[in-house]
């Protein structure tokens, strides 16, 4: 039987879940019963974050347990290529099953990614990803935004397929008499809430005559977000009825992503090995959903760039709401302590574990970054206690009181009385990195990526999507090329 001294790991990890989204956080809409009960048997981290808001460079931040511009993986072209050793090679390394289960977004499958086995993997496309997104000085136009509220609404779809199917593998392999043989981790990672915003009836129809506030939003008077805004201009595109679709199908996947998790989680139980291992949840990044004229991710509000973040099993304290400003690449951290390994002192997270059994921390800051596609300059945001403070390379910063502006509607990013706090946050983001250079070696690294992609012609000419393919596309795809 499986050592009791060792400890299962556990991650179920979703794309595009606001952290606001769970009835555990007091949303007044959506139901999360299963991600609610987690909650009630562990930890609620209330101030989670991600590393950059978009899905292929947090997702390499994850894997390391590093910043996005530490290593390099800054875009949906640079995906992880298993060069920088994983948690999951450490894990997998000290003699652990270390499998993962559904989207992954690395590079390709042929590289080591640190898993004894990948299943029903998706990767970016060929290998590539979305070479568009480098062309962050002269872009073109992103003309498949309309695709946003056009596919919104009721239904299945390619990744409620996807879902599914990852649903079954994910109860089959925990089910596995081999799970009690030998200590075990998995990556199980869902791509629901993410768009195409359509859910399945059920699902869809529990928010359908929802009365969600359809007013289109201003977008905030910055430069940088308003060149995001130009770029993916999903905004000009809906209606009032695709708006209410849209969000009835966010809900509505969020609650069938839910669904996925309580049967996860069941398949844990009725094996007889909840007690013996640790579970996270988490998702990669949020979901804007119309607030400030945005959809999809890229920014620094808290839709985007703040994440759910719930932890259980043994030695999280139960029925707990911790308020410690977290990070996703604390994940790596978490399982190496979880598992009896050593953290590396060149990662940058603390076991969540840890912090959970801690008195909070209101001045522990978290960072995220963002260089990917539409963005004319790097974004950098530094958050502790109530103050994020976002920096813009070359262009005016933002500053938010987030006690006592949580919808982030009063920017004091050049309010002459909050001087002092700017430059308070500007110090404590050069704890991190050196903005500035960051951003400098980033465009630099990117024009060097272009050139080995063939040049901008070929970045344009690029296969360009709105939401990656599923593998089973994929695949279909390339056949239908060669």
């Amino acid at each position: 039987m499986n050592s009791p001294d060792k400890l299962n790991f556990l991650v179920i990890i979703s794309d595009e879940h606001r952290r606001d989204a769970m009835g555990c956080m007091g949303h007044p809409v959506v139901t999360t019963p299963h991600l609610d009960a987690l909650a009630a048997r562990g930890t609620l981290f209330t101030n989670a974050y991600t590393a950059s808001p978009m899905c292929v460079p947090t997702r390499a931040a994850l894997a390391t347990g590093r910043y996005v511009n530490r290593d390099g993986f800054w875009d949906s072209a640079t995906p992880y290529d298993g060069s920088v050793r994983s948690w999951m090679h450490q894990v997998r390394d000290s003699g652990y099953d270390m499998a993962s289960i559904g989207k992954l977004h690395f590079r390709d499958g042929e590289a080591d990614n640190g898993f004894s086995e990948e299943i029903l993997p998706m990767h970016v496309v060929g290998g590539v990803g979305w070479a568009v997104g480098l062309l962050r000085k002269d872009p073109p136009a992103y003309d498949v935004a309309a695709e946003l509220a056009a596919d919104s609404g009721r239904g299945e779809t390619s990744y409620t397929g996807y879902d599914r199917a990852i649903t079954t593998a994910a109860t089959d392999w925990i089910n596995d008499p081999d799970r009690l043989t030998k200590p075990w981790a998995a990556f199980v990672s869902l791509v629901s809430p993410h768009y195409p915003l359509s859910a399945p009836d059920e699902f869809y129809d529990a928010y359908a005559e929802a009365a969600f506030d359809l007013t289109p939003e201003p977008v905030p008077d910055h430069p940088e977000i308003r060149n995001l805004a130009d770029f993916f201009d999903y905004d000009r595109h809906f209606t009032a009825a695709t708006r209410q679709a849209a969000k009835a199908g966010y809900f509505g996947l969020t609650s069938f992503m839910d669904d996925c998790v309580g049967q996860i989680l069941a398949s844990l139980a009725d094996s007889g090995q909840t007690e013996n291992t640790v579970v996270i949840y988490l998702s990669d990044h949020g979901e804007m959903l119309g607030e400030k004229g945005l959809w999809t991710k890229q920014v620094m509000y808290e839709a985007s760039a703040g994440i759910p973040v719930i932890m259980a099993g043994p030695g999280v304290p139960a029925a707990h709401v911790c308020t410690t400003a977290v990070s996703l690449v604390d994940v790596a951290a978490t399982a190496q302590e979880v598992s009896g390994n050593q953290s590396r002192p060149d990662q940058d997270g603390t076991s969540l574990r840890r912090l959970a059994q801690h008195a909070d921390d209101p001045e522990r800051p978290v960072f995220s970054e963002y260089h990917d596609g539409g963005s004319s300059t790097g974004a950098f945001m530094i958050r502790w206690h109530h103050w994020k403070y976002i920096h813009y390379a070359g262009m005016p910063p933002q500053l938010f009181n987030l006690a006592s502006d949580p919808e982030e509607t009063a920017d004091l990013g050049t309010d002459p009385s909050h001087r002092h706090v700017r430059d308070e946050g500007l110090r404590r983001l050069r704890d991190f990195c050196d903005p500035d250079a960051v951003n400098a070696r980033c465009f630099a690294d990117q024009a060097r990526r272009i050139e080995a992609l063939g040049g901008v012609d070929a970045c344009r000419e690029a296969y360009v999507f709105n939401h990656t393919p599923t593998p089973e596309e994929q695949t279909a795809r390339k056949a239908s090329h060669e």
